[in-house]
């Protein structure tokens, strides 16, 4: 069975900041982490000035946990600060992936403190194109690059709130400064790579830096 990831973006909209945090990170997220299947999480914030500004990554043992009896009690038992807060919230998109593919040495201890996201969806005669530059080409460039980590890719199984891109590729980062590295400038300018994102019916592409594991602040 192949793990999964509840990949969670979200803006506070009317909701004060302060209250935000502290709703998720002592109430939200942890109550999540008491379901069996889900193994951890973290929070990330935007560092590319985009929104949604916030992000929140959920390992699961698969995908088919967000339809648990146990997942699916938090919501028939949420409290009134977690309906008030949701009600305000601006963005609420949930998405609900499928590990197709890890590369790399493995995460070092502790989350990454950097992220790059890239979700993309391709036409069905497309799919095996991208599934092979990334395996014969992208994947091999940048693992040679100074501070990268590793890199799981995914495919969606279910959008909860918006429609969602059919695949993300989860870069995990030592730091901001390997995105400036001459090696990585390479791998995103090889005709194979331009061929590909050319095919793109949406791309999303997204930088975010580690905020706190869920259920620990400071």
């Amino acid at each position: 069975m192949a793990a999964g990831l509840f990949y969670v973006y979200t803006e506070p909209g009317s909701v004060d900041e302060a209250e935000f945090h502290d709703w998720y990170d002592h109430e939200h997220g942890p109550a999540r982490l008491t379901v069996p299947g889900f193994r951890g999480a973290c929070r990330y914030q935007a560092l590319d000035g985009e929104k949604p500004s916030w992000l929140a990554l959920y390992d699961l043992d698969s995908p088919e946990v967000i339809e648990s009896p146990g997942y699916k009690a938090l919501g028939a038992q949420a409290s009134d600060r977690d309906k008030a807060v949701a009600t305000g919230l601006a963005t609420l998109d949930r998405r609900v992936y499928e590990q197709i593919s890890q590369d790399g040495p493995g995460p070092a201890a502790g989350p990454a403190p950097v992220i790059l996201t890239v979700a993309m969806s391709v036409p069905a005669s497309a799919e095996q194109d991208l599934a092979a530059w990334y395996d014969e080409e992208h994947i091999p460039m940048l693992l040679k690059v100074p501070g990268w980590r590793r890199i799981r890719r995914f495919r969606l199984v279910r959008s909860m709130d918006v429609p969602g891109p059919d695949f993300l590729s989860l870069h995990e980062l030592a730091g901001p400064e390997a995105l400036e590295e001459p090696g990585y400038r390479a791998a995103v300018s090889t005709p194979w790579r331009d061929q590909v994102v050319a095919l793109a019916l949406r791309r999303e592409r997204r930088v975010f830096g580690l905020r706190n594991a869920i259920g620990v602040t400071g």
